[in-house]
């Protein structure tokens, strides 16, 4: 429904969609202008970075795409209006997701990919036939990641009932961080996003194994080929967070 609303006026939704892109380009323009003025950062070239930086963008944008309306289940918790979903007969998740479904996301993977394929040309990679596997799994296990995130910080919402920013702080805030080499960040905080919450395994640590690039902590190489692993344990964990969240919702009680 909501794509068909979208699509009845096609010149609003290219509209749309260019103004996705270019925001989220300014990102990567916010790398340039770095580069401009340094050769290297945290010792990674441009296209280092920039493959960082696509890998992060089109695994997120992903998410973002499928998952990304479930930042407003606050505002329908807070106001009573998910009763209207809980009898309806399909899962209260799926309707959550695809509520107000914006197809307008695409800019922001058109604008990942974009940059990707502009590293894989200037970065010169040793490919073998299991880094070439390694990046449609990296794309794919990295969306599930974020996925998973996007559906722990809607359950949270129904304690907090309105939590948005908390959760966008892991979810835009995480592909921000992802977006850097994890050289020019402090042991601490890439332990905890490698540990506790495993966003290295969106690109970070696979990334490095592409790169031939050390890897942060001193890990084992084979940590490179665990993404679709945890991509499975967090959907499970998001899954039984998400019930847990679902079954603790008592309406408004108006």
């Amino acid at each position: 429904m909501w794509i068909r609303s979208t699509m009845a006026y096609r010149a609003s939704f290219a509209m749309t969609v260019f103004g996705n892109f270019a925001g989220t380009a300014l990102d990567f323009v916010t790398i340039l202008l770095m580069f401009s003025r340094v050769d290297e950062l945290g010792g990674y070239s441009l296209g280092e970075v920039a493959f960082l930086y696509g890998l992060s963008s089109a695994a997120f944008g992903l998410a973002d795409l499928a998952f990304g309306s479930v930042e407003r289940l606050g505002q329908r918790v807070r106001d009573g209006t998910l009763d209207s979903l809980l009898v309806r007969p399909a899962p209260v998740l799926a309707q959550v997701a695809a509520d107000r479904f914006a197809l307008r996301r695409l800019g922001r993977i058109t604008q990942g990919l974009l940059v990707l394929g502009y590293a894989l040309v200037v970065v010169d990679i040793s490919w073998t036939p299991l880094k070439v596997l390694l990046m449609p799994v990296m794309v794919v296990s990295g969306a599930a990641i974020f996925a998973s995130v996007f559906v722990v910080g809607a359950a949270f919402q129904f304690v907090a009932q309105d939590a948005s920013q908390v959760q966008n702080s892991f979810t835009y805030g995480g592909t921000t961080l992802l977006q850097y080499p994890p050289t020019v960040f402090a042991k601490d905080l890439v332990r905890g996003v490698t540990f506790v919450l495993p966003l290295a395994f969106v690109n970070w640590l696979p990334a490095l194994y592409v790169l031939d690039r050390p890897y942060p902590l001193d890990l084992p190489e084979w940590v490179a080929f665990l993404p679709p692993l945890v991509a499975v344990v967090c959907c499970a964990l998001s899954g039984v967070a998400w019930r847990a969240g679902l079954r603790s919702y008592r309406s408004t009680g108006s």
